[in-house]
């Protein structure tokens, strides 16, 4: 008899109304930031389109989906991702009538676990992926951007103008970033609305307060909003704000100017569950319980099994286990109590002896790690089982070519399998286990003839009846597994694909041919498979639906059979009638002149089509945008700025577009500046005389000395010179002989991109 439990769900599974339509503070989903030229970045594709949208509340973990209308009843689920963790938060709930589909973790919403089984209440960080999807169809997706606002607004000496300052990182689009005061007794002054905002620009006039909204001020990576009131009054509500000051940053601006994927960043709100009843945080709650716990009676002992634990993405791992058996009787007030404790996060069975065969035991199981113990602990009262357990074995007997991975499973997941392998009986007249048998942990490799015995015993010591396989391996040599050696090629409605030729696995054999299998990005098959004769080792896979992503596999066979399947190919797309190729990737080297960079577009469809470049861009004060000659040709050029402060070495990446009648296609490219480095071998000063020494990447160019940070007042200048034999790279030496204080720290830039410091002057 099994008896299997698992940790209660926690929180509420439905949605209670709550009126709250259209009420994210005030956002429009078309608000033009003017006069600003919006550049879609590259963000994810699958960033929902309008009137959809997904907002992001991360201060207080609470998400708000709009639209989905066409949805109205259907159960959607709603997924937190961390890059290079997992899924850390989820739930489900049905999308009502009316601007705001549903909220998680909002009062009228549902909490973080509803439907799901991850019963944690999310801590949403920047860069958190926020989805959505009705079953298994996608319905978007949103990134949380990295921007918060970093302290309480401050209010200046004149009485009227307030600043709030915060921070915004390399991945927001500055043009699509918006900071706000919300705050309702704005109502009862000229402004006449619960906030006030400020847009990227200079100070503008607004009703009631002019407004600024400026970057790099505070330094990098910093936004300020500067606020000028009419009345003192006024700015005196704008600075006590508290909670009300917030920066909010969307993904990308649509042709129609409605905004999409939000982040709304809430200064001094918290995390948590957003209403009673919610799971807590990952950290306010004890790890995850073990499963299929299972309690029997041995005897006057418990033996306990269960299924490891596994930590919720995202919190701290499992350490180990604490199990104890309290007795149901009560004697004076007190119930005795047994119990040990595994260091193991892997372990999966314990015993627990000296029990009163008279008494009946309730068992408790929790999981431990530093964040505490499971709550409420995992519960099963002991059973005593009387059902020998059943034992299956893949494969079955027969015969095989190559050798086989034997695997035994049980119907009862705590039960214990064993075999042997020489024929002989696995337990002993009496129940004994016999000495030559093996406990089952893992497949078992059948390199030859064997015929293996296998029985199980569960907790409760029930033996199964013994199986038996007799498994003939003739050990026909098959080819080795070929793999493909280089990427696909596509063509038009056809891929072009080449591998290594197989070994045929034994002297006298030979590779009678290859058979490639195309698949769909869903990973089904695409048709059947093409076969090539003989050592011929590639293959035009043609008949492919044009515009569509395939991946292929390639076997070996001789006269005994067929290899393994290799790995999947590279994805490659079939190409249609009209195809954009932008030519590969390159990382360009400055040159001490400006370099010049030709764009290829040549393997693109040559007739009748019209060609248009564009470098993709965050806006006409990019520091990195260039200009393109001929951007209507096939090959433009551009000229490669030399590197000079406060230049970016930033990757510069370029659009091309195709047009054929009303085809179109589209293909990017990327070139990536190849900056030299340069270091600080040493940077002395004593009176009268200092000098600093260097080395560089390369050769050629000059190196920049500044005092007072990185674009400070030049103390002097030093030319790269080739390193002496066996060197490589670059040397530079500055040396001034005056009378002039020390600098303390210098900073250095070269006209080949290297940029060092703060470098600290020794004295002396």
């Amino acid at each position: 008899m099994t008896v299997k439990t698992s940790p209660s769900a926690a929180g509420p599974g439905n949605r209670i109304s709550s009126g709250r339509r259209a009420t994210v503070f005030g956002i429009s989903a078309a608000v033009l930031i003017a006069p600003f030229i919006i550049a879609v970045p590259a963000a994810s594709a699958a960033v929902p389109t309008f009137p959809n949208n997904i907002v992001v509340f991360p201060d207080r973990d609470f998400i708000t989906i709009e639209g989905y209308q066409e949805h109205i009843g259907e159960t959607a689920t709603v997924e937190v991702t961390r890059p290079g963790v997992g899924v850390i938060g989820s739930a489900e709930s049905v999308v009502g009538a009316g601007d705001v589909a549903f909220e998680v973790n909002h009062p009228g919403g549902v909490c973080w676990g509803a439907g799901t089984a991850l019963k944690v209440t999310p801590d949403i960080r920047s860069g958190d992926v926020v989805s959505m999807k009705f079953g298994a169809t996608a319905a978007g997706d949103t990134s949380t951007q990295d921007v918060y606002v970093t302290a309480a607004p401050v209010l200046a000496a004149d009485g009227v103008t307030v600043t709030v300052t915060g921070f915004i990182g390399d991945g927001a689009n500055q043009a699509q970033i918006e900071q706000r005061i919300v705050d309702p007794a704005f109502r009862g002054t000229p402004i006449g609305r619960r906030d006030v905002r400020a847009v990227p620009g200079p100070l503008t006039a607004n009703v009631g307060y002019s407004s600024s909204l400026e970057f790099g001020i505070a330094g990098p990576n910093t936004f300020t909003a500067t606020y000028v009131f009419d009345s003192r009054d006024t700015a005196g509500i704008a600075a006590a704000a508290g909670s009300g000051v917030r920066v909010m940053s969307w993904q990308l601006e649509d042709a129609a100017a409605n905004r999409q994927g939000l982040t709304i960043a809430e200064f001094g709100e918290l995390g948590g569950p957003g209403m009673g009843g919610c799971p807590n945080g990952p950290l306010q709650s004890g790890p995850a319980g073990a499963t299929d716990v299972i309690a029997a009676t041995v005897a006057d002992s418990l033996k306990i099994t269960w299924t490891p634990a596994k930590a919720i993405p995202g919190t701290p791992a499992i350490t180990g286990y604490r199990v104890h058996a309290v007795a149901q009787t009560v004697v004076n007030g007190e119930r005795a109590e047994f119990g040990k404790r595994i260091d193991s996060p892997a372990a999966k069975t314990t015993t627990i002896s000296g029990l009163n065969p008279a008494e009946t035991y309730d068992v408790f199981l929790v999981s431990v790690s530093s964040a505490g113990e499971t709550f409420p602990a995992v519960h099963a009262i002991p059973v005593t089982d009387i059902v020998a357990p059943l034992v299956t074995a893949s494969p079955q007997s027969g015969s095989f070519r190559t050798a086989q991975q034997l695997t035994l499973s049980s119907n009862e997941a705590a039960a214990e399998i064993y075999y042997t392998t020489d024929g002989s009986d696995v337990f002993l007249s009496g129940g004994t286990l016999s000495a030559l048998a093996v406990l089952y942990t893992q497949p078992v490799n059948i390199a030859g003839t064997t015929t293996v015995n296998f029985a199980a015993v569960d907790p409760s010591g029930n033996l199964s009846a013994q199986g038996q396989v007799v498994l003939t391996i003739t050990n026909d040599p098959l080819p080795s597994t070929p793999t493909f050696s280089s990427p696909p090629l596509a063509g038009t409605g056809s891929v072009t694909l080449n591998w290594s030729a197989a070994d045929p696995g034994a002297p006298g054999l030979s590779v009678t041919g290859y058979s490639v299998q195309a698949y769909t990005a869903d990973g089904a098959a695409a048709g059947p498979p093409r076969i090539t004769a003989g050592d011929v080792t590639t293959l035009v896979f043609d008949g492919l639906a044009p515009d569509t992503v395939y991946q292929f596999t390639v076997t070996a066979s001789n006269a005994n059979g067929a290899s393994a399947a290799s790995a999947k190919s590279d994805p490659v797309q079939a190409l249609g009638a009209v195809v954009a190729n932008a030519g590969a990737d390159q990382a360009i080297t400055r040159a001490v002149t400006a370099t010049t960079v030709v764009l290829d577009g040549s393997r693109s469809t040559g007739t009748e089509t019209t060609y248009l470049w564009e470098q993709i861009s965050s806006g006409p004060t990019d520091p990195d945008r260039v200009t393109l000659s001929g951007p209507t040709t096939v090959k433009p050029t551009f000229s490669l700025p030399l590197f000079a402060t406060p230049m970016t070495n930033n990757p510069l990446t370029f659009r091309l577009t195709v047009t054929s009648g009303s085809t179109v296609r589209t293909d990017e490219v990327r070139i990536t500046p190849i900056a030299s480095q340069i270091s600080v071998t040493g940077a002395r000063w004593k009176s009268r005389d200092f000098r600093v020494d260097g080395i560089s990447s390369s050769v050629g160019g000059t190196v920049t000395i500044h005092s007072g940070g990185p674009t400070g007042p030049v103390i002097g200048q030093a030319p790269i010179t080739a390193a002496p034999a066996p060197q490589t790279g670059g040397v530079f030496t500055y040396r001034l002989r005056t009378s002039a204080s020390n600098p303390g720290s210098i900073w250095l830039d070269s006209t080949r991109g290297g940029v060092v410091g703060p470098v600290t002057v020794t004295a002396g």
